[in-house]
């Protein structure tokens, strides 16, 4: 029963130990690319790109607070991780950003997806097709 107790205990002790703290290296290489800031968005992308799709849902929350060009550093990110699933998040904001630069910016990513032929292609393509569809409905802005 001590030896039980005994894993148990060390089983315990050692969870925090694995704890995943990506959380934190997103959030500061996403307020380097949403924030006015003296660092380039370059490196911060690249952090972003290697830690991959784990990053997605903290950009995609950040872009709706983000200044214009925020965004747009914000899009080069998803971009660079390269998720399929980032190009609903593109067609979201292709169709309903106020701002023109951040709405070619997704559609650049996205046609450069379709034009392509890997895991993305398929879902930039439909993405693409609902972007036109919302527009040719005037449900676009």
């Amino acid at each position: 029963m001590r030896g039980l107790i005994s894993i148990c205990l060390a089983t315990a002790l050692a969870l925090p130990a694995c704890d995943d703290r990506s959380y934190r290296t997103i959030g500061a290489a996403i307020n380097v690319l949403s924030e006015k800031t003296d660092d380039l968005p370059g490196p911060a992308i690249e952090r972003l790109r290697k830690i991959g799709r784990r990053s997605v849902p903290q950009i995609e929350t950040a872009l709706h607070t983000a200044s214009p060009r925020g965004k747009v550093n914000l899009v080069s990110a998803l971009a660079a991780i390269g998720e399929p699933e980032s190009a609903a998040i593109l067609q979201h904001f292709a169709v309903y950003d106020k701002n023109p630069e951040v709405r070619i910016a997704c559609e650049e990513v996205l046609a450069k997806w379709a034009a392509g032929n890997d895991a993305r292609t398929a879902a930039a393509k439909l993405a693409i097709a609902r972007i036109a569809e919302k527009r040719r409905l005037g449900q676009d802005l």
